[in-house]
């Protein structure tokens, strides 16, 4: 018998316009002076997510500084950036605008602020021990789910090797997923942020650490993907297809924070670690090769992925399901412009083995549903070379 935890933020918020509640709810969480933690590009679009937060902080009062030199793939340069930004500004809490990135930074600066030493020390499960400033997300991709998450993501910027804290004391208090917030995004944005939450709910829906609840919420994102990334890829405009995005990228957070992850996260944090390389396109470049090696793992699981994403499999053996599950994979990264190879964007082949290598120490390896060795973590990469 085995028993199971289940977390998320207290208190989230969907659907267009939801991004009013954000000065009600900084009272409710006590604060008086937040830490705007964004990037540059956020910040400076007129009547944007930044601009719109810091209108509704002015209406209830509520005063701010903005740190918004977070990078892609966040580094631990730009925590610490954060941290001083927020002591010399003497903020109170925290709040987070954009994807992944700045989620992850602002979790960072969390822990930097109430944990001693060099914040790669707290790398692994649940080794927080103090309690985090009140953390408010606003998410503006539907990918990440960052947001909702017990997940913090930085680069060791000695290393250039990305490491992961895992605990529920990151789980910010407030998450507010307005659609109207991702419309008009770029398309290859939508792209590799919408094959990231697919690859999210697959590699929850095949873990290890799999139950029915962590599964229901990962079935539900693979339809809603299926049905809806090309459309939001084609017209960013669609507001129909922003919002069923958005609820895909949700429900596969909720699906892999509590059921956790595989091979592909490990092996994508070393692309982004080592290339920088973007994290929604790592995943989607990795996930059918992970998933083709994986599938005998469980035949079953990926059969019924292959149903999910709108095959036909009634007519099919199980293993024939299973590999229309791959195919559909591929056909679905082509179609929203995903490049095809790792070496048409740099990767380089004598990187493989150090990769391979750290992608087996990432703790995100320790739930794929089939135990590798560092010999096929190389043959993987090379696959999708």
């Amino acid at each position: 018998m085995r028993y199971y935890d289940y977390l998320m933020p207290s208190v989230n918020f969907m659907g267009p316009g939801c991004l009013e509640v954000i000065g009600e709810r900084v009272k409710i969480l006590n604060g008086t002076k937040a830490l705007i933690v964004t990037d540059k590009f956020l910040s400076s679009l007129k009547d944007g997510a930044v601009e719109k937060t810091i209108g509704y902080l002015k209406a209830e009062g509520i005063d701010y500084a903005i740190y918004n030199k977070v990078e892609p793939n966040p580094k631990d340069i730009n925590v610490y950036e954060g941290v001083k930004i927020y002591k010399e500004n003497n903020c109170d809490m925290i709040i987070t605008i954009g994807g992944g990135s700045p989620h992850d930074c602002g979790k960072g600066i969390g822990i930097a602020l109430t944990h001693e030493g060099d914040i790669s020390d707290y790398a692994g499960i649940e080794t927080l021990t103090h309690a985090l400033p009140p953390i408010i997300a606003v998410n503006t991709t539907a990918g990440t789910a960052s947001e909702i998450t017990r997940h913090a993501v930085i680069t060791n910027t000695k290393t250039k090797v990305k490491f992961v804290i895992v605990s529920w004391r990151n789980l910010p208090q407030v998450s507010i997923n307005d659609p109207l917030l991702m419309v008009g995004k770029p398309a290859g944005l939508t792209a590799a942020t919408g094959m990231d939450a697919l690859t999210h709910a697959v590699e929850a829906y095949v873990s290890k650490d799999a139950n029915p609840v962590t599964d229901a919420a990962a079935i539900q994102s693979i339809k809603l993907i299926s049905k809806n990334l090309r459309l939001a890829v084609a017209n960013g405009e669609n507001i129909v297809a922003r919002e069923n995005m958005a609820y895909a990228s949700i429900l596969a957070g909720m699906a892999f924070n509590n059921g956790n992850l595989g091979y592909v996260h490990a092996m994508a944090h070393q692309l982004g670690g080592l290339y920088d390389m973007p994290h929604g396109m790592a995943n989607a470049m990795l996930l059918p090769h992970v998933c083709k090696y994986n599938m005998i793992a469980n035949l079953e699981k990926f059969a019924d992925i292959a149903e999910f994403m709108g095959e036909k499999t009634s007519h099919l053996s199980t293993i024939e399901a299973a590999e229309k599950a791959i195919q559909a994979m591929f056909r679905l990264s082509s179609d929203v412009g995903i490049p095809s190879s790792l070496k048409e964007i740099g990767i380089k082949e004598e990187d493989i083995e150090l990769m391979s290598i750290n992608a087996l120490k990432d703790g995100n390896a320790f739930s794929n549903p089939r135990k590798g060795n560092e010999k096929d973590i190389a043959n993987i990469f090379r696959a999708a070379m």
